[in-house]
């Protein structure tokens, strides 16, 4: 019996080894080194209280600047080829964030704020290899303060994280309405030609993360990142809430075929997606409340928020489109593509037939 008992033992053991040699060798287990990360960087000292489990309107809290610690990150002065890999846990990274958008704040004076952003919005830790190439792509209609106060949050954040990434705005023009969908499969197909990208976020130009911790990279399923937002008390506002930042890798877009190209204003393009997400048999994966954590600037277009009942028919209706209208249906033609400080602006026309 004792010796049964101590070869239990050795296989739990080793188990275990091999399982934490997995998580650590596989990119794709996020959520559950997220939760590694956020244990282990959060351990509190005698007496010091848990940050994250305070909310962020409560005074005692210590947030941090966006801009805090990254005077630390500079070029290093060695060979591309002799740069160490980065660190599994960037260093930089804090935790719970302050959003503070300087008064009166120019775009000069965010690209005086993000001097190793590259033309076309490209950053790529300077003194490391990193494992994680993430595009951001902003669907965008005009909300020009929104972009400025976007870019001047977003791109430290993402430093932070040691990731090699970029930002794509796509607006249209001769439209009256907004049309998210297309312009996100837009920003998709124009990102995927220039880099292999191997994570996509589609991040509304209002949403502003609030905990850095919440790591801009993309799970072995698709994820929807923003599911505590301020304006809906940190939570929420419905189970079927899939607006604001969405995250997909590759696969996963080519899957569930892109976004809808028939929703113009804002209709149902949420249970779209998670009717679509549903039929390509792929789960929706959402970070703990406690990292996904999102100041809404001052309200736009989006009145999605509010909870609609499904209308009869709605899923059967999807489930005979949902192949035929999304990335296969997309037509488009780009009227220009200008490489600015801080982003890569593609200006499209959406009144065209797909090829």
């Amino acid at each position: 019996m004792e010796q049964q008992r101590w070869l239990l033992l050795l296989f739990l053991g080793v188990q275990l080894l091999l399982m934490g040699a997995f998580l650590y060798q596989n990119p794709h287990c996020h959520g559950f080194i997220s939760f590694l990360r956020f244990l282990i960087q959060d351990r509190p000292e005698v007496r010091e209280e848990l940050p994250f489990l305070v909310q962020v309107s409560s005074p005692g809290i210590r947030y941090w600047d966006v801009y805090s610690n990254l005077s630390q990150i500079h070029p290093v002065d060695i060979s591309e080829e002799d740069l160490p890999n980065c660190p599994i846990v960037s260093p930089y990274i804090n935790g719970p964030l302050k959003v503070m958008i300087p008064e009166n704040l120019t775009m000069e004076q965010v690209v005086e704020k993000n001097p190793l952003v590259e033309l076309g919005g490209q950053y790529q830790p300077p003194d490391c290899w990193t494992q994680h190439h993430t595009a951001v792509v902003v669907p965008y209609y005009g909300q020009a303060q929104h972009l400025r106060d976007l870019l001047f949050h977003l791109h430290p954040f993402l430093q932070r994280q040691q990731l090699h990434y970029a930002i794509y705005v796509v607006n249209q023009v001769n439209n009256t309405a907004f049309n998210q969908g297309k312009l996100r499969n837009v920003g998709f197909w124009e990102a995927m030609q220039e880099e292999d990208w191997d994570c996509i976020f589609f991040h509304d130009v209002n949403l502003l993360p609030e905990d850095d911790r919440n790591l801009y990279i993309c799970d072995i399923f698709p994820a929807h990142v923003s599911v505590a937002i301020d304006k809906f008390n940190y939570k929420l506002p419905y189970g079927g809430y899939l607006g604001g930042v969405f995250a997909l890798r590759p696969i996963h877009y080519l899957r569930i075929n892109g976004f809808p190209n028939t929703y113009w204003g804002w209709e149902r393009e949420d249970d779209d997606i998670a009717a679509r997400l549903k039929l390509s048999g792929m789960l929706l994966l959402r970070p703990h409340l406690l990292f996904g954590r999102y100041h809404m600037l001052e309200e736009g277009q989006d009145p999605s928020h509010k909870q609609r009942p499904q209308s009869p028919g709605l899923l059967a209706r999807i489930h005979r489109k949902w192949r035929h209208d999304g990335f296969n249906s997309l037509g488009y033609r780009l009227l220009s593509k200008e490489l600015q400080p801080l982003y890569t602006n593609l200006t499209v026309d959406l009144n065209f037939p797909a090829p």
